[in-house]
């Protein structure tokens, strides 16, 4: 007999202690570190960063408010009393690139151990915080390292050693370890929708010698992703359709009649770490040279990358790479009960790559479909 499973066992995203990618500094005062992470962050600017820290007010509060200061260029900063929950931080810090901790106060999944010979005692406090040192920043470049560490970690002398002074090489050794995290792309074909104008499903419609719908898969696996159908049958209700489809090129959807939207949230539910470049089926302009525009100018700090007209007011959304911090924000809209993709895009941190109108034609009835067949083949 099966044992019986309480919850779904939904794949997760990939979290470190408080948010996706992260990263202690621990080893010296607080403010040395506050420093350190302002000058890193100076030269990080094309990311989005965040930075945990503790209150070191005396006195803390009892009621528990939460103080959101806006800056008139519309940055935002956020103070807050309550208490700290990874659940809790993993949804506010997941839209960042990479959040910087104060290791004195909150252990992070990745460290920087500074050597300051005046916290020698608070190093050896922490010492099992240090379980996954990415590097070491001497305070004085004449500093050895302590007994104590040589002894935990025999080859922690052959870490590669900064001086605090050396802010472009630390800011250089960051950025790697960001882009390490940057989520491979995986193709999703919108297929199946119903179109009452066209009277049939336009994924099937014949351009280029077959179903339009192998067309756009070929043109995104012929990019090297792997690339999936996005279904709306209504087999998808059952528990058996949706199993069946983890064995298959098919993603039927478990977000049930909400359209495209649904479609993209049930690609996330699959693989909630992957970027996800969706394509339509009605857009046959659409061909390798679009798509290679695409990925030359996708940005993973940004929500996603999407696809513009020259003369068209809003992106086009399926004509979109979706990064994985998307996934929270369509769930967001969702909860506030919207579930048009196209209205997340234009209310978010998007980059918008514009081409020329044509590319981008939708073929919505018979005799647009007649017209730009004989266009195509002509």
């Amino acid at each position: 007999m099966a044992k019986h499973k309480k919850h779904t066992n939904l794949e997760r995203r990939n979290n470190d202690n408080f948010a996706p990618n992260e990263i202690a500094i621990l080893g010296t005062n607080c403010g040395v570190v506050s420093d350190l992470v302002h000058k890193v962050s100076e030269k990080l600017s094309n990311y989005k960063l965040a930075y945990f820290d503790a209150s070191h007010a005396k006195d803390v509060q009892e009621n528990k408010l939460s103080e959101y200061t806006f800056h008139h260029e519309g940055n935002l900063q956020i103070t807050t009393s309550g208490n700290v929950n990874k659940f809790e931080q993993r949804l506010q810090f997941a839209q960042y690139d990479y959040v910087f901790i104060n290791g004195n106060h909150y252990q992070g999944a990745k460290q920087i151990l500074i050597l300051d010979e005046a916290k020698e005692a608070s190093v050896f406090k922490r010492l099992e915080q240090l379980d996954n040192i990415q590097f070491i920043v001497k305070l004085k470049k004449e500093t050895e390292f302590f007994d104590f560490l040589v002894k935990k970690f025999p080859n922690i002398k052959n870490k590669l050693c900064y001086t605090i002074d050396e802010v472009d090489k630390i800011a250089y050794h960051i950025n790697n370890l960001i882009q390490e995290k940057i989520a491979p792309i995986k193709g999703l074909v919108l297929v199946g929708g119903k179109s009452t104008r066209m009277g049939k499903d336009k994924s099937e419609l014949n351009y280029f010698g077959k179903p339009q719908k192998e067309h756009a898969k070929e043109l995104l696996e012929n990019n090297n992703f792997e690339t999936y159908y996005s279904v709306q049958n209504e087999s998808s209700v059952s528990s058996s359709a949706v199993e069946k489809s983890q064995f298959t090129n098919e993603i039927s959807d478990v977000f049930l009649n909400l359209g495209p939207f649904g479609g993209i949230c049930s690609a996330f539910q699959k693989d909630p770490n992957s970027a996800w470049l969706v394509l339509a089926t009605d857009v046959p302009f659409v061909n390798d040279e679009v798509i290679r525009q695409l990925l030359k100018h996708r940005n993973p700090s940004k929500v996603a990358t999407a696809i513009k007209g020259k003369n068209k007011e809003f992106v086009e959304p399926l004509i979109t790479i979706y990064e994985p911090k998307a996934y929270s924000i369509l769930l967001q809209y969702l909860a506030q009960g919207y579930s048009c993709p196209r209205k997340m895009l234009i209310n978010s941190d998007v980059e918008i790559v514009e081409i020329e109108d044509s590319f981008i034609r939708n073929v919505n009835t018979p005799e647009e479909f007649e017209d730009v067949k004989r266009e195509i083949n002509g």
